[in-house]
């Protein structure tokens, strides 16, 4: 009895299964709807990435244009005020290039552009012509406060307040290591960019006399 339940059961099973599978392969109706549905479902993707790949392009184009009005910004006004000023001459461009030759402090602070065209400072006993810097150097520059003027403890101590000029020669022995390290970095960069002319004087030193072979020697090193 159990076991002639259990054939039925079994039977019951394998048959509801057959006639599902006959079911659904005989629906020829049913299979067209799927395949009309899965058509509809390609065609909303495709159109769906076309429009995200246009999306995409436009995007694309936007930012080129950004960044090239950017860059005209930048760059085009700058070259138009270039081009404004092109005309003038610079401070630097005419005058002759200066003869080697100490200084006193005296003689120094004539240089400051205000009396004169040329721009010199000292830093670390070294005197250089930094007139092709004057709209940094010059009186109207952030750095026009040491024009004509010893600039060794302003440049090791970044100070750019009188409190860092000194009337009277400054020997720099109350400045540490690393300030002093920073003046010697400051001596170098000047060496690179601006003329050397000559040494500042202590109280009471003579200055060098130099030749135009060893003035002309000096000039070529630093081109």
């Amino acid at each position: 009895m159990a076991a002639g339940d259990g054939d039925v059961k079994l039977g019951t099973l394998g048959s509801g299964s057959e006639s599902g599978s006959d079911g659904s392969s005989g629906s020829p109706g049913g299979a067209g709807a799927t395949a009309e549905g899965g058509g509809w479902a390609a065609a909303a993707l495709a159109l769906l990435a076309g429009g995200g790949e246009m999306l995409l392009n436009v995007a694309l184009v936007a930012l080129v244009l950004l960044g090239a009005y950017r860059l005209w910004v930048r760059w085009g006004r700058r070259g138009l005020g270039a081009g404004a000023g092109a005309g003038e001459e610079s401070p630097a461009a005419s005058l002759p290039r200066m003869k080697k030759r100490d200084f006193s402090l005296e003689q120094l602070r004539q240089y400051d552009g205000s009396r004169t065209p040329r721009i010199l400072l000292a830093v670390n006993g070294k005197v250089f012509d930094v007139t092709k810097g004057s709209k940094f150097y010059g009186p109207a520059g952030p750095y026009g406060i040491f024009a004509g003027r010893d600039a060794s403890r302003g440049l090791a101590t970044f100070c750019l307040d009188k409190d860092a000029l000194r009337d009277e020669y400054d020997d720099l022995s109350d400045l540490n290591a690393v300030q002093m390290e920073s003046v010697r970095e400051w001596e170098m960069q000047f060496k690179e960019k601006y003329d050397y002319v000559g040494r500042l004087l202590k109280p009471g030193e003579e200055p060098s006399e130099y030749t135009d072979e060893e003035d002309t020697k000096d000039h070529n090193k630093q081109d």
